[in-house]
């Protein structure tokens, strides 16, 4: 496999190259503490959220983008680890927009026989790795600052009653509503870690079982997992992060995990994604 090491602007990316010109960028964050979750005061929060607590994590990679349909498809076409894998699941096809209608299990499948092929441990980020890699330095409720727009990213940004989710975000203007996802990366905007998409367009499924709230975390980083770790075997519901295109900008908050949002494992929708995280390893 080919691999480089490069630093564009403040952030050094990992490229896996998944053959017939696929590649995978990865990039390195630098391990760092921060306050995970939400205060009462931000607007949109939920209980689930809470209590906010200084999580501490160790340095890993995340994927620049959400899994795209593309690399999908390269690893889909990896041999089998322990499940099937459709080769084109998404509804809203083309090659740079992220995968859809991928269950956990799926996404765990992807991970493994990535871990197979490049013998790196990939897997999903635990629900702190995501939430430290959306903030990326930030307190405010979404990296940008204080509000969102649509011009921005990709959610439902109109206030038409004919919408269940829909709306604008504080004192934020309102803006479209696309139904659809969006290319990875089209509105040029990364954070501080040099990530995109992070607000928006697809959920994400982490890895962690869900929890009610925060009562008992974890506060190193890791996924919190209350018994079973053989992924392609647990039941229960699994967290997801980041909102979408479907949903209205408080799930986009760095913070969210609405409460619908816990879902169990083999569920499957349109608006439901996924990025990727590695230890560092030997990498750098």
């Amino acid at each position: 496999m080919v691999k480089t090491l490069t630093k564009r602007q403040t952030a050094q990316h990992f490229i896996e190259d998944l053959g017939n010109g696929i590649t995978l960028d990865m990039v390195l964050l630098r391990s760092g503490s921060f306050m995970m979750g939400a205060p009462e005061t931000e607007e949109g929060n939920s209980d689930s959220e809470r209590p906010q607590h200084k999580v501490t994590v160790p340095t890993f990679l995340m994927s620049k983008y959400p899994i795209t349909q593309a690399q999908w498809k390269a690893v889909a076409a990896l041999p089998q680890v322990n499940k099937e894998l459709e080769r084109d699941p998404s509804r809203f096809k083309g090659d740079k927009r992220p995968v859809e209608r991928v269950s956990w299990y799926d996404a765990v499948e992807f991970c493994q026989r990535l871990t197979s092929h490049t013998k790196r441990q990939y897997r999903l980020p635990s629900e702190a790795e995501w939430e430290y890699a959306c903030r990326a330095g930030t307190t405010t409720p979404f990296h940008f600052g204080e509000t969102i727009t649509t011009e921005v990213a990709n959610y439902n940004g109109t206030d038409d009653e004919k919408y269940k989710w829909s709306g604008s975000y504080a004192w934020g203007p309102k803006g479209i509503y696309r139904e659809e996802t969006t290319e990875v990366g089209s509105f040029e905007v990364a954070n501080a870690f040099g990530l995109y998409d992070m607000h928006g367009n697809v959920w994400e499924w982490c890895l962690d079982d869900w929890h009610d709230n925060y009562e008992g975390a974890p506060t190193d980083g890791s996924a919190w997992l209350d018994n079973n770790d053989n992924f392609s075997q647990k039941q229960g519901y699994a967290v997801l992060r980041g909102g979408s295109w479907l949903g209205i900008p408080e799930f986009c908050r760095s913070a969210s995990r609405y409460g619908s949002m816990r879902e169990d494992r083999d569920f499957i929708d349109g608006n439901f994604g996924f990025r990727v995280a590695c230890g560092v390893g030997k990498i750098i």
